[in-house]
């Protein structure tokens, strides 16, 4: 591959090296999926709707499937590094290329402080660890210490090159896969209590406890990361093959061990723990769900074995999203957003920068927002913001430039685009106004900084200088603040509640869909679609 033109002077290798097949890219999903979701995701959401939780898993697992399936075609059209920030890019242009890069480095670099919470916070069964958590989960001082040098782990390991790295977390996985499923034999063998699914109704508090357990509750942060096959796009072997199926085969893998965990942890609590109905559910070690859960109906071996996982589990997440945030950091400076010595690499094609920059970002995480619940809410909305650029970047490419060679077509994808958009949007009102306000903070953030440096590029002539293109991306700030208006007067997370529940989900449907066709119709011309993706592919899929 040549890059002379593309290179910053001075700033070393800038290359990515293909060495990941498709067991790395799946295990990469997988392991992103089955992280510290699912040592809380099930007592959380039963709290939250109680039996009913398993109708949130199947409509978070409907909405994942649809984006995915989105996601399957688009990552085997482009297999480039941080895929999933520069789709928006290719269709609209600089403004919401940039902006949808922001949302997708912003998911990628905190989810891993959130699997370095929920390893700490399982860690409180051991008396040494408990100093490290106040009485409402939250870090101590002595906490965030611990919680930035683990943090500063998972980096020292990426350091170690993407081969090693993907073979690390391909024997990780095979362990986060066996521990839960093992963990489902269990628990239905030992005990279960059919009765448990109705004694205080299938759905004590309705469709609302429902659809607040798919965002708030971490339903659909459990399910997500089948992205990542298409983060390390950039450094697979046979990208427009593997990306489809270690996407796809992700989701089947992820959805059917969670509705497994969500079944058997109802059916195995003894019904004095939620005789006071599920939102007081309540037993010893119930900050670790799971664990507690086996000590209590004298599973001891299974206990000891969760504890152990609740270190594994989360840390080959963390690990994997570290790598992820690089990458991203990465394809932002590969389409000018960001200063180019961001596209460095180590003797072992490392994007080093991206690396301390995700554990920078990382730590100032623990700040605001220094437990679990807490940063799950607020990573959810992020993270399916983010999703959301890729059903409209899907609709203008099959518009656009339907001729293009598909390694895999998606069928009926004029229809489930739209529906993925609209399922996205719904996902993201779910998340309650406290989020979303919040959220709102993080973007102007990202605007600030990205925007100011695409300004200080264009004003200083720099080659890679993006193209705003604030027309075809005119559409976005009048989703977001459209967006911030409905769950500001919705129902959900501190809202008003001017919205009442039915009519606000009717709302956010018609506005989804009446964004997603306008911004199919001002989208950038075939011409210029072809221009930006030229721009980028040239210097990240030519060779090796």
């Amino acid at each position: 591959m040549a890059h002379s033109s593309s290179n910053p002077p001075g700033s070393g290798h800038t290359a990515l090296r293909r060495e990941v097949g498709v067991i790395g890219l799946l295990w990469a999903s997988v392991g992103a999926i089955i992280g510290s979701g699912w040592l809380f995701g099930a007592q959380k959401a039963a709290v939250a709707a109680g039996p009913a939780a398993l109708l949130s898993w199947g409509i978070g697992a409907l909405a994942i499937v649809l984006l995915a399936l989105v996601h399957a075609e688009l990552g085997g059209l482009f297999p480039v590094a941080g895929g999933t920030a520069r789709y928006p890019h290719y269709a609209f242009g600089g403004f919401a290329g940039m902006s949808f890069g922001w949302f997708t480095w912003l998911q990628a670099a905190t989810i891993a402080p959130i699997e370095v919470q929920a390893m700490i916070n399982y860690a409180r069964h051991w008396t040494w660890a408990r100093g490290l958590l106040h009485d409402d989960l939250t870090l101590t001082g002595t906490g965030f210490v611990v919680a930035a040098v683990l943090l500063g782990l998972f980096v020292a390991v990426n350091f170690l090159g993407v081969r090693l790295l993907a073979h690390t977390n391909s024997v990780a996985t095979v362990w986060k896969v066996a521990v839960p499923v093992l963990t489902i034999f269990a628990l239905g063998v030992t005990e279960f209590h059919g009765s448990n699914f109705d004694v205080h109704g299938f759905a004590p508090d309705g469709a609302k406890g429902v659809l607040t357990a798919i965002s708030s509750s971490g339903v659909i942060f459990a399910l997500l990361g089948f992205e990542q096959a298409i983060q390390w796009a950039g450094e697979s072997r046979n990208p427009r093959r593997d990306i489809p199926r270690a996407v796809l085969g992700s989701v089947v893998i992820g959805t059917i061990v969670y509705v497994m965990l969500q079944v058997v942890f109802i059916g195995a609590l003894p019904p004095e723990t939620f005789a006071q109905g599920w939102g007081s559910l309540d037993y010893p070690g119930i900050s670790g769900p799971f664990a507690g859960l086996a000590t209590l109906i004298g599973l001891g071996w299974l206990a000891t074995l969760l504890f152990i996982d609740a270190v594994i589990s989360p840390a080959g997440t963390g690990l994997v999203y570290i790598t992820s945030s690089s990458r991203v950091t990465y394809g932002l400076s590969r389409n000018g957003y960001a200063p180019q010595t961001l596209q460095s690499t180590d003797k072992r094609a490392v994007p080093w920068l991206g690396l301390l920059i995700a554990w920078a970002a990382g730590v100032i995480c623990f700040l605001p927002f220094p437990s679990w619940q807490r940063l799950v809410g607020f990573i959810t909305s992020a993270v399916v913001l983010m999703y959301a650029g890729a059903p409209l970047a899907f609709g203008v490419l099959r518009k656009r430039l339907p001729r293009m060679e598909r390694s895999y077509h998606l069928p009926g994808g004029s229809v489930v685009s739209p529906l993925a958009f609209v399922v996205a949007s719904l996902v993201i009102y779910w998340s309650g106004w406290d989020t979303l306000w919040r959220l709102g903070l993080a973007i102007v953030i990202g605007y600030l900084l990205l925007g100011g440096y695409s300004w200080y590029a264009r004003a200083k002539r720099m080659p890679n200088a993006p193209r705003m293109d604030f027309r075809a991306g005119q559409w976005l700030p009048v989703y977001l603040l459209g967006m911030g208006l409905i769950s500001w007067q919705g129902t959900f997370g501190g809202g008003q509640g001017n919205l009442p529940l039915w009519w606000d989900i009717a709302v956010v449907v018609l506005f989804s869909l009446v964004v997603y066709y306008w911004a199919l119709a001002i989208a950038l011309p075939a011409e210029e679609i072809e221009r930006n993706i030229r721009g980028v592919e040239v210097v990240d899929t030519n060779g090796h």
